[in-house]
């Protein structure tokens, strides 16, 4: 928290930062144990599909599970791909969240993920290539592609004896699961 915040998440970063606020005063003035784990990009079943509330994850799979139904040639996705993200399974979340319980007792920001990015150009291709979508990937380079490079260190987590143990292509297709079981079926019943 030493730089300026992202403009299109200006919003959310003040929140997320008067939250950890909060939580860290409640600890120095009444002694309240609090953690503090910041995530980095979560994604995994029970994610939104709605593409006005879906993260990039879950609204990749609609998108590239709608191109497979519609034979579709191409797909425009928006920005150049080239910005990289950092992503986390919910469930690794879940497990860091109670490792930290149980081994860490300090009010101060934990970094929690898999010290690993990617692009957004290789997320797509990979859910392109698991869900059978050959069609051209496009790139519309008018529209933006946020932060250049979202990655944390999280060094302290794994020193302290955590590592997720979820990969990336794992993930993806359990969220393509959790799409077809909920999604789909919910989409057809209305």
């Amino acid at each position: 928290m030493q730089g300026s915040l992202e403009p299109t998440n200006e919003s959310y970063a003040i929140a997320k930062i008067a939250g950890i606020r909060l939580a860290q005063s409640l600890h120095e003035q009444y002694g309240l144990d609090i953690i503090c784990p910041m995530p980095s990009n979560v994604y995994g079943p029970g994610d939104h599909f709605e593409f006005e509330r879906s993260h990039v994850v879950s609204a990749l799979v609609r998108r590239f599970m709608n191109a497979v139904q519609e034979n579709a040639p191409s797909m425009t996705l928006w920005g150049t791909g080239s910005a990289r993200r950092e992503f986390l399974h919910v469930d690794d979340l879940a497990s860091a969240c109670y490792f930290l319980m149980e081994n860490y007792d300090l009010p101060d920001i934990i970094n929690v993920g898999t010290g690993e990015d990617v692009t957004i150009r290789e997320l797509s291709e990979t859910i392109a290539r698991i869900v059978g979508y050959t069609g051209e990937l496009k790139w519309d380079t008018t529209k933006p592609d946020g932060m250049p490079r979202k990655l944390m260190d999280v060094s302290r987590l794994q020193a302290l004896g955590w590592k997720n143990k979820i990969d990336l292509e794992t993930g993806i297709r359990s969220v393509i699961e959790d799409y077809k079981l909920h999604y789909l079926i919910n989409s057809l019943e209305s």
